[in-house]
C-alpha cells in the first residue's frame, strides 16, 4: 500500500464531487497488494458484509507489544477501495491503537458515513470490527 491515511485525507479534500471520490476510493482498491488465493478462505472472510470481504491479520511483537499486519481484499471494486482505506487506518499499528482508533472518525471526515449505503456502511463496521476482535486476541496472548 503506497497511501498513508494522510494522503487519502488530502486527496479526498481536493475532490469535490462524489462521483469523483468514489473513482478515487476504487483506485485505491486497485493498488491493495493481491490476497493469496490460499488466504480466500472462511478463518479470514468478514462476516456481515454483503459482498464477499476477506482480511489476513499477521501478528508480530514490537517489545511486548503485539502489532497487528493487515492485508485484504473484496469480489466488488468499491469495497476493495474501503477495505483499502481500513487497512491504511489500521494495518502495521500496535493492538492497544487500533482498539483506541475510531474508524467511524475517520468515515464522518471523509463524509463517506453520508455517502455509503446502509449495507456497505454495516460491511465496513463488521471489518473494523473483526481487526478489533483480532487486536483484543492479540493482547490477551501477549
Amino acid at each position: 500500500m503506497t497511501a498513508t491515511i494522510d494522503d487519502i485525507i488530502d486527496n479526498f479534500d481536493l475532490l469535490d464531487e462524489w462521483d469523483d471520490r468514489y473513482r478515487y476510493l476504487i483506485e485505491l482498491g486497485r493498488e491493495l497488494e493481491p490476497l493469496p488465493e490460499a488466504a480466500h478462505n472462511e478463518d479470514n472472510k468478514v462476516r456481515g458484509c454483503a459482498s464477499q470481504v476477506w482480511v489476513e491479520t499477521n501478528v508480530t511483537r514490537a517489545g511486548n507489544a503485539p502489532v497487528l499486519t493487515l492485508r485484504g481484499d473484496s469480489d466488488a471494486h468499491i469495497v476493495r477501495g474501503l477495505v483499502y482505506l481500513v487497512l491504511a487506518l489500521y494495518s502495521g499499528r500496535p493492538a492497544q491503537e487500533i482498539l483506541a482508533t475510531d474508524a467511524q472518525d475517520l468515515f464522518k471526515k471523509l463524509g463517506l458515513d453520508a455517502h455509503l449505503t446502509p449495507q456497505r456502511s454495516n460491511g465496513v463496521r463488521s471489518m473494523v470490527e473483526r481487526i478489533k476482535s483480532d487486536a483484543r486476541a492479540a493482547l490477551a496472548t501477549a
